[in-house]
């Protein structure tokens, strides 16, 4: 059975694209197919991989899949990576916010109806967009579990109340439950300062009862990694000590 993970939070910089590049990648090595979904109009997940012609690309795209989600199949949408497989987002998705909100509730179950072809996978991660709104409350409806990136500051905390009390509308709305199934504190510099030692504590004693708190280190061979198109599983000559922690969560995820 696929299973579905969402990578959100609202709240830009906190290292969703770069997550979920070495989430899939480490799901990949465990010897998982895996395939990344791009619900950013930005595209930031798209470019990294090195797809940006796919970003550019007259129709189909996954632009035309959530506005029609019976007319398309995710296989014919599908690019290949050297780890895993990817759904490109597309320019055209910068129009699908407004139209998403004009067209009411329903439209907030059309990922849900996309993915429910997508059977080829054993994971689908999915990356969405810094807001709250209708894309966000796709990949939240469509995944049921969520990962959720955060920063070692104040700002992010108060992001992912935001997102929590999101979350409770959405449950009662669809008669739904979503997981928070881990917290990512990511770009973390050491030696930690006060802000970050405090927030730190924070999500720790907020979460780490309920679910996994992982700290991800701001290291240079993340950075050049995403910069080449890969993970840093990928075919790098360069290893980080972060490895160990994204293969930590594809564990914890192949295992749940």
């Amino acid at each position: 059975m696929t299973r579905r993970i969402g990578i959100l939070q609202q709240k830009g910089g906190v290292g969703k694209t770069t997550n979920t590049i070495n989430v899939a990648g480490a799901l990949a090595a465990r010897g998982l197919d895996v395939l990344a979904v791009d619900m950013d109009p930005q595209g930031y997940l798209t470019h990294r991989l090195g797809f940006e012609d796919a970003y550019l690309s007259e129709p189909p795209s996954l632009y035309d899949a959530l506005n029609a989600p019976t007319e398309h199949a995710v296989g014919d949408l599908v690019v290949e990576h050297a780890e895993f497989d990817l759904l490109p987002a597309n320019v055209d998705m910068f129009a699908l916010e407004q139209d998403l909100i004009a067209s009411g509730m329903r439209p907030r179950l059309r990922l849900d109806r996309i993915l429910d072809g997508a059977t080829a996978w054993d994971v689908i991660l999915v990356d969405a967009p810094p807001s709250l709104g209708p894309l966000n409350d796709n990949v939240a409806l469509a995944t049921g579990s969520l990962l959720v990136p955060v920063e070692a500051d104040e700002s992010s905390r108060l992001a992912l109340n935001h997102l929590l009390r999101q979350l409770d509308t959405l449950e009662a709305n669809y008669d739904v439950h979503v997981d928070i199934i881990g917290v990512i504190v990511s770009n973390v510099s050491y030696p930690l300062d006060n802000e970050q030692k405090d927030n730190i504590e924070w999500f720790s004693e907020r979460f780490e009862d309920h679910v996994p708190v992982w700290i991800v280190r701001s290291r240079a061979a993340i950075k050049r990694a995403v910069k080449d198109g890969s993970s840093v599983f990928g075919d790098t000559d360069e290893e980080s000590d972060m490895s160990d922690v994204y293969a930590e969560i594809a564990e914890e995820i192949d295992n749940g």
